[in-house]
């Protein structure tokens, strides 16, 4: 594959700080986008994530769903093609992770349902 036809991409995290830029090829999908950056992910910050599934990358102010490709990403006007394109990461836990440690966390509470008649 020609050089001229790879994609630049950056990684802005949410300290202002980056992974990358990195090359890849326009058939390249988010997934594998998410599974690179949790490889890199820089060891000193505070909150990271524990896989693909608790990134959510953001380019153009969608977020990018895991089958799409670099190509079906780009967005129509305003980047230049030999322009490097950040892409926003959010670091969110996984639903059913954060659920289960909120009901371990938590204390059992009784149901209580009150009425009042004025």
């Amino acid at each position: 594959m020609p050089e001229e036809d790879l994609v630049e991409l950056k990684f802005r995290l949410y300290d202002g700080s980056d992974i990358g830029p990195f090359r890849y090829s326009p058939a390249s999908t988010v997934a594998m986008l998410k599974e690179r950056i949790v490889a890199e992910w820089p060891k000193d910050k505070k909150i990271a994530p524990k896989g693909a599934n608790d990134i959510k990358l953001i380019n153009a102010g969608k977020i990018l769903e895991n089958n799409k490709t670099v190509g079906q990403c780009r967005a129509p006007f305003g980047e230049l093609p030999s322009g490097i394109i950040t892409m926003h990461v959010v670091v969110q836990p996984s639903v059913t992770k954060a659920k289960t440690e909120k009901k371990v966390d938590e204390a059992p509470r009784k149901n209580m349902c009150s009425c009042s008649i004025l």
